[in-house]
């Protein structure tokens, strides 16, 4: 759990600077790191969870998830050459059921 929030930090970071052009983040991008990590704590399959795309729970709210959608969709593919580790972790992660 601490790698997956690691991963949505870094995936959001990558988002907020190259689409808001700021050196922290911005507002909006903030509150979905937030609310994104509120998720994960309260995640009910913790330890054993695959990747949230691939959950059989949707706990985000409708517009929380096009949100993180389009940061995913950004950052998803540059993550390889920017944090390769963490992108490998996140595939293998994708494996799981």
């Amino acid at each position: 759990m601490v790698r997956e929030s690691r991963t949505m930090n870094v995936m959001i970071n990558m988002y907020c600077h190259k689409q808001h052009q700021g050196r922290e983040l911005c507002a909006g991008c903030r509150e979905l790191l937030t609310y994104a990590e509120e998720r994960l704590n309260k995640c009910p399959f913790q330890a054993g969870k695959s990747t949230c795309a691939k959950c059989r729970v949707h706990c985000y709210q409708k517009t929380m998830r096009e949100k993180i959608r389009g940061v995913m969709r950004y950052a998803g593919p540059r993550m390889i050459f920017c944090h390769p580790v963490l992108a490998v972790l996140h595939l293998v992660d994708r494996l799981k059921k």
